[in-house]
């Protein structure tokens, strides 16, 4: 009952944070320079104002506001500007599922790299392979996805050949690597941090030297009593990493040109398309409070310690 009264209370949070979002997002669409029909052709003044009025262009900001917050309440983000024969809806179902399929591998090879070279760092603190481990963690954390990117095409596009620079290909793994990689390896280098500070502490707490004491071996000693509460800290980091990993498909999306979200939103900006940038912004927010509230959820059944002010 109590877990079922901390879902709700943050469903109801999840409310202002939506609000604020799509008025964030109006608002700061709405103020770039130029309109989704100044073409390089300007169209006649009589047919630009029909469609001016046809998209309540001409409205008062505020009443343009309702308006789209009224159509989002029905599931509705409107039609798009640009692409004129889909509505908003239907190109964002378009490109969720490329956009998914890249973010839960990069997610899920992120937590298994990641955790794998943290837990032996830990295993072997403060010898070399721990320098090394970190050192290039460090290394990981510092460059950006959209750095990181074009590097790996270089290595292994263009000097060893030996995996495709871009496109989707229908979605063959081939052509998945590259992507997934450079979206994963930020992340793991975070998660490789965290697993090893985690580790070392857990390490070092009384209840381990308490099992090391009873003469436990040490692989049963590491799997059945330091990895649970080893991985708590990066159950709690993987809200902020599938942001990351949210945000960073949009410009690894198009560097690659994989026909994800992040490709419609790059065009939706560059062509002021305002119902399309605004909608790819509120469903990226709606996944991220998503799955926030899936980790808090899990985190609070996965440590009985942990007690939500319900």
């Amino acid at each position: 009952m109590t877990n079922l009264k901390f879902i709700f209370g943050r469903l109801l949070g999840a409310i202002p944070t939506l609000l604020v979002l799509i008025c964030f997002a109006f608002f700061l669409v709405k103020s770039a320079p130029g309109g989704p029909f100044d073409f390089e052709r300007s169209l006649p003044e009589e047919v630009e104002k029909n469609l001016r009025e046809a998209y309540n262009l001409d409205d008062p900001l505020y009443l343009q506001l309702t308006k789209y917050v009224g159509s989002i309440l029905t599931g509705d983000f409107g039609p798009s500007f640009q692409y004129r024969d889909y509505t908003v809806t239907e190109l964002i179902m378009s490109g969720f599922p490329v956009s998914l399929r890249l973010g839960v591998a990069a997610i899920f090879l992120a937590l298994i790299l990641g955790g794998t070279i943290g837990t032996i760092a830990a295993l072997n603190q403060n010898s070399r392979l721990d320098y090394s481990v970190m050192f290039f963690g460090m290394v990981g954390i510092s460059i950006p996805n959209f750095v990181m990117a074009p590097l790996l095409v270089l290595i292994f596009s263009i000097a060893l050949n030996i995996l495709p620079a871009g496109g989707y290909a229908n979605g063959a793994p081939l052509h998945m690597i590259l992507p997934v990689v450079a979206l994963a390896l930020p992340q793991a280098a975070y998660i490789a941090r965290l697993t090893r500070g985690s580790m070392i502490e857990v390490l070092n707490s009384n209840f381990v030297r308490t099992t090391r004491a009873q003469g436990l071996p040490l692989n049963t000693i590491i799997f059945k009593h330091v990895l649970k509460p080893t991985f708590l800290p990066v159950i709690s980091y993987l809200g902020p990493a599938t942001a990351a990993i949210i945000t960073g498909s949009v410009v690894v999306e198009q560097i690659f040109g994989l026909p994800g979200l992040g490709r419609y939103f790059v065009q939706g900006a560059l062509n002021r398309d305002y119902t399309l940038v605004m909608g790819v912004v509120i469903f990226y927010g709606l996944l991220i409070i998503g799955f926030n509230l899936i980790v808090d959820t899990v985190y609070g059944f996965i440590d009985p310690r942990i007690k939500h002010n319900r």
